[in-house]
């Protein structure tokens, strides 16, 4: 599902103008990546943490040229799921019919 199909389910179900909802999803984006830039992580109670994760400094080769990079200490952005959101997706019928059968 992409962006815009999303606004327009969002337009659909609450009867707000695409263009109303386009302002509001863009501002979500914008203050999630805003604020998680500043090192603030997000909670959402029910849906779940966008979160800044640290990753230690490393050592990685490149194997074209067989010499060694270092790769400093940063963050990455994730993403971790509320149990309730989590449960939602366990419990689909929909995910279930997609799942291999053994």
């Amino acid at each position: 599902m992409t962006k815009a199909e999303v606004i327009t389910k969002i337009s659909d179900k609450t009867g707000i103008q695409k263009d109303d909802v386009t302002q509001t999803v863009e501002a979500f984006f914008k203050v999630v990546k805003d604020s998680m830039a500043e090192g603030e992580n997000i909670y959402i109670r029910g849906f779940g943490s966008f979160i800044n994760k640290k990753r230690a400094k490393k050592i990685a080769r490149n194997i074209s040229q067989n010499t060694a990079i270092v790769i400093d200490e940063h963050y990455v952005p994730a993403f971790k799921p509320s149990k309730v959101f989590i449960e939602k997706i366990k419990n689909s019928k929909k995910i279930k019919e997609l799942a291999p059968q053994d």
